[in-house]
């Protein structure tokens, strides 16, 4: 009897969950360069803010160019780019210049692959190539596949770096590896977007009108940049103010809040459809309630600095996580179809990754006042978000 082939989308999510890993793998070695640099705590942090500055030109411009070449070549170029960043950070880690280039280089193959990728899988997910899939998969399966990469990436790598040879290597060779395998069935994955648009020019391709719709504006911009945010302050903040207590063990403490936060964001996606369902469309609202107490918990552990605290804080994040990041792209989803997808989906991620730079505005503000005060300061903002989100639900209903 002969196997049934594959669904199409699983050919392109290999690639996707490989560019997220090259993405987010070098999180738990923030400190093993703090150690190795020896780097300070806000160039550290810095590596995460230059990787948010290669990642949103590549979210803005990979969705056109994909729109304009197709989905396949953009893509493709997102691996290998991302295949070469792991070249740089491996190779040059006691150069600070040069480790700021190669987050630089990851954060632009992310971003294009993403943008394209996540647009790819939903578009492989319609009745046309995937008649089982439901309603919520085209949000659910490109969300699934990059959390995974996040969470598997920074696992392996983590813990590489705490117990295997060469840390500041062996982790960059194992993505090189995977990101040469995915690319096998990415190639053969089919196309969803004739080549070559008539009459127009690629700068005009860059416009985003729907980047204006009124509900874009009103729910989606107030509450993306809280999706990355808050995940950075469980897996960079709590990992470091923890870092006294550990001794040698800080790499491997730090892998586990990245595992434990994205872990928990993946295990609650699937859930997301029937949370949106339960409230009304509300399912937005539910996971910044969460961060609201995810933020809690980090900022009263920031003064008594539980390991176990620390744990729950980055459980809590991670479910906000997952939570927000589904429902940010069931707006998306909402309100663009067809040629706009993609650039709507790279300006949704362009905002929620600017909450990267959380991490390195906390460490530069950390001689003005403690972490304590700084978290409590955070989480006030994004109580202040939840009631722009939910004022904008109320005010911007979809059919």
């Amino acid at each position: 009897m002969r196997a049934l082939p594959a669904a199409p989308w699983l050919r392109v999510a290999p690639a996707v969950l490989v560019m997220a890993w090259g993405g987010n793998h070098f999180t738990p070695l923030l400190g093993l360069y703090r150690d190795l640099g020896p780097y300070s705590v806000l160039s550290v942090d810095l590596f995460l803010g230059t990787y948010v500055l290669g990642l949103v030109p590549g979210l803005l411009i990979g969705g056109p160019l994909s729109d304009r070449h197709g989905r396949k070549p953009v893509a493709v170029t997102g691996v290998l780019l991302g295949i070469l960043a792991s070249i740089v950070l491996g190779l040059f880690y006691h150069q600070e210049v040069l480790m700021c280039a190669g987050r630089l280089l990851a954060g632009f193959g992310v971003g294009i692959g993403m943008a394209v990728g996540t647009s790819w899988i939903k578009e492989l997910s319609g009745v046309a190539y995937d008649p089982a899939a439901d309603a919520t998969a085209g949000a659910r399966r490109p969300s699934l596949a990059l959390t995974l990469g996040f969470g598997l990436g920074a696992g392996a790598s983590g813990s590489l770096a705490q117990w295997g040879p060469a840390p500041a290597l062996t982790p960059y060779i194992l993505h090189i590896a995977l990101s040469l395998l995915a690319l096998i069935p990415l190639v053969r994955a089919p196309e969803t977007v004739a080549r070559g648009r008539q009459g127009t020019t690629l700068r005009q391709d860059l416009r985003v009108p729907l980047a204006g719709h009124r509900r874009f504006r009103r729910v989606v911009v107030p509450a993306a940049p809280w999706v990355f945010a808050t995940a950075g302050v469980a897996y960079a903040v709590i990992p470091m103010l923890e870092s006294g207590k550990l001794g040698d063990l800080q790499l491997g403490y730090a892998t586990l809040l990245t595992v434990l936060t994205l872990g928990a964001g993946a295990l609650i996606q699937p859930f997301v459809a029937r949370i949106d369902r339960a409230t009304g469309g509300r399912a937005l609202l539910v996971g910044m309630g969460a961060m609201l107490l995810g933020l809690g918990i980090a900022a009263v552990n920031a003064h008594y600095l539980s390991l176990v605290a620390g744990a729950a804080g980055a459980l809590m994040l991670g479910v906000s996580y997952g939570i927000a990041l589904v429902s940010g792209l069931v707006e998306i989803q909402r309100i663009a179809t067809g040629r706009d997808l993609a650039g709507l989906t790279g300006v949704y991620y362009s905002l929620s990754y600017s909450g990267f730079l959380l991490p390195v505005l906390l460490a530069g503000l950390a001689g003005m006042a403690s972490y304590t005060v700084l978290l409590g300061g955070v989480l006030l903002l994004c109580l202040a978000c939840l009631g722009l989100v939910a004022g904008g639900l109320r005010r911007t209903a979809l059919p």
